[in-house]
Parts: C-alpha cells; sequence; structure tokens
C-alpha cells in the first residue's frame, strides 16, 4: 500500500506532517510506503534536521503549495505543481493508494472530485466528524465544512452516506439519523431545513428519527446528524474551544478527553471513488500519524466500495436516482 502525504499543509508543516510520517512509518507494515509530496530541498532539510532516514520514504517534488485563503478551483488548475494537485495526480493514475493532507480542505474537496470521481450518482461529497458520545459511543456529524451552502437533496445524501459510514466502519447497526434543527418540532428551522425535513420524514433509505436540537450532540437520541457545512463547522470549532478551556483549566475528566482531535487524525471524504482523508489545520505530529493510519484503514476496508455497493441498494426506492 501506498499512502500520499501532502507535506506542506498545515498550519505547522512542514515539521508537522514530516513528523507525523516518521511516527506513521512506525506502526505500518514494512511492506507499506508514504509518499512525502512538496518541495523536495525542504523534505530532505527536514529530515536532517530530525535525523531521519529519507529511504524510509518516497519523495515527490512539487515545489508550489495552495494557501488557504486562496479560491480552491481556481488554484487547484492554476497551481499544477502544487503538492495537492500532484498528490491527487497520482492518486487519479492509481500510483497512490490513498491521499492525506492537512492544508486546505476545500482543494481537498475540489482534487477528489476532478481527479477521482464521485461514486456515481453522489451530487456532493462531504466529510464528517466523529463526537463523543456520553454512553461511551461516537456519533457521525456531517458535514463539517466542505458544503457550506447545501441544497435539501444533498443534505438529504448527507444522511445516506452517513449510515453507510456509520454501519460499515464504525458497526452501528441500523443507525438512527437526525436532523439538526433549533427545535424538535417538524415545522421548525429555516427553508432550507423545513424542505429536508419534509423529504426525510418518510423515507425507508435511512432510519429517520426526526430533529434534533444542540444539546442531542452529545446523548445517544440520534447516531447521525445531518447539518450543512457552514453549522457543523461552527459546532465543530466550538468543541474544540470547549476542549481548550478544560486543558487551560487543568480539569481532567475521561470523557472529555476523548474530544481531543489528536485521537481521530481526520475525516474522510464521503462519497469519491477512493480514500482521502483531511486534517485539521492546526494538526500535531499525533493527529497527522493518526490521519495516516485511518486512510490505510479506509482502503483496507474498501470503504469506497462499501458506499457503492450500499447505494445500489438505495437505487430502486431513493427519492434520488443513483
Amino acid at each position: 500500500m501506498n499512502i500520499g502525504l501532502d507535506v506542506m499543509g498545515g498550519d505547522f508543516a512542514p515539521e508537522a506532517t514530516i513528523s507525523g510520517a516518521l511516527l506513521a512509518l512506525k506502526e505500518i507494515p514494512s511492506s507499506d510506503r508514504i509518499t512525502l509530496i512538496g518541495d523536495e530541498r525542504i523534505i530532505r532539510q527536514w529530515l536532517g534536521k530530525l535525523q531521519a532516514d529519507a529511504g524510509g520514504f518516497e519523495i515527490v517534488h512539487a515545489p508550489d503549495t495552495i494557501g488557504m485563503d486562496e479560491p480552491p478551483t481556481r488554484a487547484f488548475f492554476k497551481k499544477p505543481r502544487s503538492s495537492v494537485s500532484v498528490g491527487f495526480r497520482l492518486l487519479g493514475n492509481h500510483e497512490l493508494d490513498a491521499f492525506t493532507g492537512a492544508g486546505s480542505s476545500g482543494a481537498m474537496m475540489v482534487g477528489s472530485i476532478y481527479s477521482v470521481n464521485t461514486i456515481h450518482g453522489i451530487i456532493r461529497p462531504c466529510t464528517a466528524a466523529l463526537v463523543p458520545k456520553e454512553n461511551g459511543g461516537v456519533g457521525i456529524l456531517l458535514d463539517i465544512g466542505t458544503n457550506p451552502d447545501s441544497k435539501s437533496d444533498v443534505l438529504y445524501q448527507f444522511a445516506i452516506l452517513g449510515s453507510i459510514y456509520a454501519e460499515s466502519v464504525h458497526k452501528i447497526i441500523e443507525p438512527k439519523v437526525g436532523l439538526l434543527n433549533i427545535g424538535e418540532e417538524d415545522l421548525k428551522g429555516n427553508i432550507l431545513v423545513q424542505s429536508v425535513f419534509q423529504l426525510m420524514k418518510n423515507t425507508k433509505d435511512f432510519n429517520f428519527i426526526g430533529n434534533i436540537e444542540g444539546r442531542d450532540l452529545f446523548n445517544n437520541k440520534a447516531d447521525v446528524m445531518v447539518c450543512d457545512g457552514f453549522t457543523g463547522n461552527v459546532i465543530i470549532k466550538l468543541i474544540e474551544s470547549v476542549y481548550e478551556i478544560f486543558l487551560r483549566r487543568g480539569l481532567s475528566d475521561d470523557y472529555f478527553s476523548r474530544f481531543n482531535y489528536e485521537n481521530y487524525g481526520g475525516t474522510p471524504i464521503l462519497g469519491i471513488n477512493s480514500s482521502v482523508v483531511v486534517a485539521h489545520g492546526i494538526s500535531s505530529a499525533t493527529a497527522i500519524k493518526n490521519m495516516i493510519l485511518l486512510a490505510r484503514e479506509m482502503y483496507e476496508v474498501k470503504l469506497a466500495g462499501k458506499i457503492k455497493d450500499a447505494l445500489y441498494n438505495y437505487s430502486e426506492i431513493s427519492h434520488f436516482k443513483f
């Protein structure tokens, strides 16, 4: 297996990305490879600083980077020598089995759509976050930022993707799907949420349990929690800030320790024909390591194939033709 890493992506790159790759290298089989994609001079310079053997990696030169403030689509195509563009070109040519990065999530989404394509019938891929539940399990929150503006049919598909992900990877049987709203009543919410509710209320595609509120994120009411990317990103950033407050105040709790983003590494892009994981921009070496390991697991369990197979079963009953 060959896993690609965008060395130049992330707030603390390239030190954090290369350090994380070194940690991951210790935990994967010797038959696996990690390909470092970025400016070769900088990569070798940092490998030297860290007293690491460059022979443990493949290095692909990509001298350009895509900044977080650049329009993702324009930058992806105007910078073909950027680490993100090169990584997706290798993935699309099957020279990589998985691709990972902590840089621009928008560019990662653009690369996923144009280089490896969405699974047939998917309108927009999405990203999801694991939310620790008080009962010891996890919930799936999606989307968390890659689709800040979404239409009702797109959110409907997020529910399908989240259900498949929850059941296939996290072994949650018949996951309960909730629509995040400002109230539980059927007519609550803005126009978008109300229209999504009408699509979901009588569906046979997934186990819809109705509207849920923000206070239900951490209880057992829903396993899959659907929202637009704008709302999801605000929620994730709020959760991160509360966790950081706990740390600064020296508060220790087994449950809250599960909110440490480093434990999860990153999030898969769901709905594409490959294994791509996007990590938080502030990712440390530990988070980068876990991102690489998650990508490896996704490839091993054939997550994309499971989603494709599951969508085939929905094709006869869905509101949308897959």
